[in-house]
């Protein structure tokens, strides 16, 4: 219990040791970037760490993986420099599972499939776009998807990242008249809860010193609970 307390709010610890701290980034909150005046999930991270171990002067904490501000879901710390360049190896070589659900506006077809595009950045609307391979500064982006069950026009979907583009998810699926539930920016139409109904679920990588598969999984939200969607039995 007086664990519990030394924890800021907001923070919900999913794994920690020496080397790695996995987090669960609440819907609204910043990975990182943000003026010093708000709040970010890396300068929440930072405050566990220093509280939690009396750590004094600054925390070194490497940002291995991050969400957009409107997604929930599992980011994850390297606590050490040694850490965080393998980790980083890792995530540049493809090595690492992400899986994200996401409920879109749609009942999707087919079950299974295969995204790929390539997408750019739109600086004056502020967002991603699909694009031709061909375009300045293109960049593939490719994910799997598998279609969990569909209730009141809508999916629940399995995604599976193969790429880390910005936006990705959200610009792909939508692409295809998909969008996210509560996404504005990239074409739906329906209200959500808290945020968008992008959550990353599962973060499965190569513990950078113990060498053996560590999978983190985070629970989802309650503003998914309210739309029926628990966790499997």
């Amino acid at each position: 219990m007086a664990l519990l307390t030394m924890r800021p709010p907001l923070l919900q610890v999913l794994y920690e040791d020496n080397h790695l701290l996995a987090v669960v980034k609440p819907a609204g909150l910043a990975t990182m970037g943000v003026a010093l005046d708000r709040p970010s999930l890396l300068h929440l991270a930072r405050q566990y760490v220093k509280r939690r171990y009396q750590k004094p002067g600054n925390v070194y904490l490497g940002v291995m993986s991050r969400l957009d501000a409107l997604a929930t879901g599992v980011v994850l710390f390297a606590r050490t420099s040694k850490a965080a360049r393998r980790l980083t190896e890792q995530f540049r070589t493809r090595g690492v599972q992400k899986t994200y659900w996401a409920i879109v506006e749609a009942v999707v077809q087919p079950e299974t499939g295969e995204c790929a595009d390539f997408v750019v950045r739109d600086e004056r609307r502020q967002r991603m776009e699909t694009a031709e391979s061909k375009a300045p500064g293109a960049q593939e982006a490719r994910l799997t998807y598998r279609r969990l069950k569909t209730f009141g026009g809508l999916s629940l979907l399995e995604v599976g990242l193969q790429t880390g583009r910005k936006h990705q998810i959200r610009v792909q699926l939508a692409h295809r008249g998909w969008p996210i539930l509560g996404d504005r920016k990239y074409g739906s139409r329906r209200a959500f809860p808290a945020g968008i109904a992008l959550h990353a679920r599962r973060l499965a990588v190569v513990h950078p010193i113990k060498g053996e598969v560590i999978e983190f999984q985070a629970p989802l939200p309650k503003s998914w609970l309210a739309l029926g969607i628990g966790e499997p039995s």
